[in-house]
């Protein structure tokens, strides 16, 4: 038989492309074709997986600012619509999956009213407005966190805990059991935050450690995100302070930094608690204060509150708020153990699979013993 297809709904952003990709890799695996449905922000999985066709489809957000942005979104997330349909009898996807962002939008109620089974997954803890506005009719919903914000609104066998997808070269990073640093041994403290935490800790980090005890300070050893035009300025803080630090605009190595962190000061985004978690290591997290429906502080306070890590927000931000964390936890290695198990606890290194798995659940039964026999 031909493989069945599956495609594959995700806005712009990192956050929903990720999983999206994890997921792309696991259905590939499987035998499956995919496809991906975005709009012209969504870059698509590029040389990474090159079988996967990128479809653009109009889009725009409901909440514009001013009754003529609203009037232009609207319209375009119609003419999405349409091009949707007309997509979805071309490809004729046996299941639509949506990543959230409102490009998923057109794709995803296109395929509800053509019958079409689809699934949804929600990297935040609190559910996105995509998501919500499609949850009612989706099949099944896939859930990052215990507990998510308006994710009542489907029925309890609707729903799913899978966790978020991370890269695979993340998931190993579990395999090896953290240390937190002995006695005198260099504290590797790894800083990231994308543009605007950037922004923020690239002043508030260094004054920090300005203000840590000199025995503390010289042991720390600091790679930190730091916006181009703030790199000369923060070079000169640390130097002052007699340290060397790696800072870069962004991080090609995430994977390896993270492997050799002890300890992360970081926002608090779905893609990164999801590899936090993934890769159990402990961190401070200042969410992001103007996120949509405040979804980072509620992602920050799963983590914590599961004693995964510490919750500054920004409004607390200050370099004596952050000094007194870092001297504390610092000085107590069973402290940071104990918090790195954790975020490690939370973590769902197959969440890959599990979404693969409901999938394959929504397809039909003669397909699914096709597939388990492997016949494609």
């Amino acid at each position: 038989m031909t493989a069945p297809r599956i495609l594959l709904a995700a806005g712009g952003t990192g956050g929903h492309m990720f999983p999206a990709e994890a997921l792309a890799r696991a259905l590939l695996a499987r035998g499956l074709r995919v496809d991906l449905a975005t709009d012209e922000r969504g870059g698509g999985f590029g040389d990474r997986l090159p079988q996967v066709k990128v479809h653009r489809i109009a889009s725009g957000g409901v909440a514009g600012k001013g009754l003529p942005a609203r009037l232009r979104n609207f319209v375009r997330l119609g003419l999405g619509f349409m091009q949707s349909r007309g997509l979805l009898r071309s490809l004729k996807p046996a299941v639509v999956v949506g990543f959230g962002g409102y490009p998923s939008i057109p794709p995803l109620s296109a395929a509800q009213r053509g019958g079409i089974p689809t699934l949804l997954h929600e990297q935040n803890a609190v559910m996105g407005r995509a998501n919500r506005f499609l949850a009612k009719r989706a099949a099944r919903l896939a859930l990052s966190f215990e507990q998510v914000q308006f994710a009542d609104s489907v029925q309890a066998a609707r729903r799913t805990l899978t966790g978020n997808p991370v890269r695979p070269e993340i998931s190993a990073i579990a395999e090896a059991q953290y240390h937190a640093p002995s006695a005198g041994e260099k504290v590797r403290l790894f800083v990231m935050g994308g543009s605007l935490g950037a922004r923020v800790f690239g002043k508030a980090v260094p004054e920090a450690v300005a203000l840590l005890p000199q025995e503390v300070r010289n042991r720390l050893a600091i790679a930190q995100q730091a916006r181009a035009e703030d790199l000369g300025q923060a070079e000169a803080d640390y130097r002052a302070l007699g340290l060397e630090v790696e800072l870069r605009p962004f991080f090609e190595d995430v994977p390896q930094r993270l492997r050799q962190a002890h300890l992360l000061v970081t926002r608090a985004g779905a893609s990164t608690l999801a590899e936090l978690t993934a890769a159990g290591r402990p961190a401070v997290l200042v969410p992001l204060p103007n996120s949509i429906d405040d979804h980072q502080m509620a992602n920050a306070r799963a983590l914590t509150g599961a004693g995964g890590g510490w919750l500054l927000p920004e409004s607390a931000l200050s370099p004596s708020a952050l000094a007194k964390i870092l001297e504390e936890v610092l000085a107590d290695p069973a402290r940071l153990e104990a918090a790195a198990a954790a975020a490690k606890s939370l973590g769902k290194r197959d969440a890959a699979d599990r979404l693969a798995d409901l999938v394959i659940g929504l397809l039909s039964e003669d397909v699914r013993a096709a597939l388990q026999g492997g016949t494609h």
